[in-house]
């Protein structure tokens, strides 16, 4: 069988299974399953691809994206990224679209807690949505912040997919945990920019209203017991990371530690907090690493089958300029991130992209970091995004998608802004990693 027939073969049966309503990670096994039966001896092929499953999720690497995912999980059951979210809201009261930029601000909060988009969309769609139809905002000035703040969950570390990617791509976790902060600052300064001078140019689209005045000296009090605590931790598991001082899995563990701690300083640890946390923790990351059982086979059977040495040769071979090649590799993740999440594409590309990369002279970390923001960019492209439909579940019933559609699409502009300033200037991207010790 030629590698185009073994590809296409691959993928036809990777859709039909998802198509009948699969997930994907049991749909990738299947399909591993039969590639491994037909290319490697049948039954006895299996032996190998359980010594694949037992190597790809039995490494010190992984460790931290349970941890993360826990420490998220009891942050948000405990109330504690709630209260951080009122907080923010209290120095806010002055703003222009102040409700817009408080999700932006809330998104860039959740990112550094739970690290997932939909969640994130689902969370402030359902707090931030109905207040601001209430406040008269225009559709495009509530629906659309919402959706963007989604992408900050995966562009502030720790972020879980950050360390997916960086597991199956064989780089750094440290270095691609702090490559992503100068991205996330700067997405989210971009949105805030965005808000704020279309609020300034059209009031009408965030009608300015009276808030209920908090005095100073209690603003300050809260910001010290319920925002700088947890926004402490975030910011020790970030310096260990960046100095030196601890592995991304040591810090992971720190910082689920200190998050107990701080969740039974404020009095909101209990059983029922902590089934709901560990049980949410435990759900997310055995479908994580389940999904990540797939990749060493995938891989191999790419590479017995031909596939990987023909794409590369392939990509190496054609008359365009590298960007070109570049930019054709980033329309895949945009394409695939209308049907399926982001874990799973970068099961499915990083195999076939990585060969292309490291032929190419490109920097891992670079290019993984540009895929991440194409990867949350994904979820909120029309017509098929994940995040849209998440957020037509959750907002008002006048809503219709095409008003969703026309919120999404300036802040699709302003990630394909920001990844045009990453390709220009890489620095961007490298400068913090190439800091550390």
């Amino acid at each position: 069988m030629e590698w185009w027939q073994f590809l296409l073969l691959f993928f036809v049966g990777l859709g039909a299974l998802m198509a009948v309503g699969l997930p994907v990670a049991i749909a990738f096994l299947l399909v591993n399953l039969a590639g491994v039966y037909y290319l490697w001896g049948g039954v006895s092929g299996f032996n190998q691809l359980i010594l694949s499953i037992d190597s790809s999720i039995s490494t010190f690497v992984l460790v931290p994206v349970p941890m993360f995912i826990l420490m998220g999980s009891i942050m948000f059951y405990s109330g504690i990224a709630q209260r951080m979210i009122e907080v923010l809201d209290q120095w806010l009261g002055f703003v222009g679209g102040r409700l817009s930029v408080l999700a932006i601000g809330a998104g860039a909060l959740l990112g550094t807690l739970t690290g997932m988009a939909m969640g994130s969309v689902a969370m402030l769609g359902s707090t931030l949505t109905p207040e601001m139809e209430r406040r008269g905002y225009a559709k495009s000035m509530s629906l659309g912040p919402i959706l963007a703040s989604g992408g900050l969950a995966i562009l502030i570390p720790p972020s879980t997919l950050a360390i997916v990617l960086a597991s199956l791509g064989g780089f750094s976790v440290a270095k691609i945990l702090i490559g992503i902060i100068v991205p996330g600052i700067l997405l989210a300064i971009l949105c805030i920019g965005y808000i704020v001078i279309r609020a300034t140019l059209r009031p009408q689209d965030a009608p300015s209203y009276e808030t209920v005045r908090v005095p100073f000296d209690q603003r300050l009090r809260d910001a010290a017991l319920y925002l700088v605590p947890p926004m402490c931790v975030v910011v020790m598991i970030i310096g260990l990371i960046f100095f030196g001082t601890a592995t991304p899995t040591e810090a992971a563990a720190i910082g689920t530690f200190l998050t107990f701690v701080l969740a039974a300083l404020y009095r909101r640890l209990n059983w029922q907090v902590l089934i709901k946390g560990v049980t949410q923790a435990m759900q997310l990351s055995v479908m994580i690493l389940i999904i990540l059982t797939g990749s060493a086979a995938f891989s191999q059977l790419l590479s017995f089958s031909g596939v990987t040495g023909a794409i590369t040769s392939l990509a190496g071979d054609l008359p365009v300029h590298p960007l070109v090649l570049l930019i054709l590799m980033q329309l895949i993740v945009m394409f695939l991130g209308m049907f399926i999440e982001q874990t799973s594409i970068v099961l499915v590309t990083i195999p076939i992209f990585l060969p292309i990369v490291h032929q190419m002279g490109w920097d891992p970390i670079w290019f993984g970091i540009i895929m991440m923001v194409n990867l949350e960019m994904a979820t909120i492209t029309p017509p098929f995004g994940l995040s849209l439909f998440v957020m037509k579940g959750i907002a008002p019933r006048n809503t219709t998608m095409g008003d969703i559609y026309r919120a999404a699409i300036p802040f699709i502009l302003i990630n394909m802004l920001l990844m045009g300033i990453m390709i220009a200037m890489p620095d961007i991207v490298l400068w913090l990693p190439n800091q550390m010790n």
